[in-house]
């Protein structure tokens, strides 16, 4: 681990074009679960997966129910940026990262600082009328009780994230491509790379410092140009 890291550090301090990548193993450090995780509360408040909760087709025929998953397991308003976070917002005000693209929704990283963020599975923090189109915040829909109304004209309140069975947001993938393929490092942490189509924007790198941080291990390690397994809060605060 002691040769990876100074590998790592060196490649970080020569580079003014780094790009990382994340998944949910980035803010389980600050304390949000993993949704997919499973524990005796999960079975006791829900009578579905939450796949099945998170889908499209759940949220229009059961949307009081989809609510009620959403402000009890998605919405940690009260979390706050960990290390990697905090270390990947200092190096873009030092101009040596280019871009965040995350699989996370919880806004975590622009908390931190960070400015150029792919949110490839939207944000909590962003909710529309479905109706008129109005904005809402998080806290507005934590606070709302059923199913959250639009204040002027009645309709219906949509979080603006990526339900199963819905596309990602065009523009957002393009520009994560992009970024991922013009990096010279690319870092990734903190995911599987089991869920497409994000998990195939691996392909898209045509660089040769590959960096795969996870606890565990992943279908991508043999791509991996470097590779460290443990947490990444502790590894980013060694760099």
């Amino acid at each position: 681990m002691t040769e990876a890291l100074d590998t790592l550090r060196t490649w970080v301090n020569e580079s003014d074009n780094i790009v990382f990548f994340g998944g949910a193993g980035v803010s389980t450090e600050s304390g949000i679960p993993d949704f997919r995780s499973v524990d005796g509360l999960y079975h006791q408040q829900y009578d579905y997966p939450p796949e099945t909760i998170l889908s499209h087709t759940f949220y229009r025929k059961m949307t009081g129910e989809f609510y009620r998953f959403y402000r009890a397991r998605m919405l940690a308003l009260d979390a706050r940026p960990n290390a990697a976070h905090q270390k990947l917002a200092r190096w873009e005000q030092e101009g040596k990262l280019r871009a965040v693209v995350t699989q996370n929704i919880d806004g975590l990283h622009q908390a931190a600082g960070s400015r150029k963020v792919y949110e490839l599975h939207g944000s909590v923090h962003r909710n529309y009328c479905e109706k008129c189109g109005a904005f809402y915040d998080a806290e507005y829909i934590l606070h709302s009780e059923g199913v959250p109304a639009c204040e002027k004209c009645g309709g219906r309140i949509k979080p603006d994230v990526v339900l199963y069975e819905e596309g990602l947001d065009t523009a957002t993938m393009q520009g994560a491509i992009e970024a991922i393929r013009h990096a010279e490092v690319l870092i990734i942490g903190g995911t599987s790379l089991t869920v497409y189509p994000a998990a195939g924007l691996i392909d898209y790198y045509e660089g040769r410092k590959l960096v795969l941080i996870n606890k565990s291990v992943t279908p991508m390690d043999s791509r991996a140009d470097l590779l460290l397994q443990g947490s990444i809060g502790e590894i980013f605060s060694s760099l």
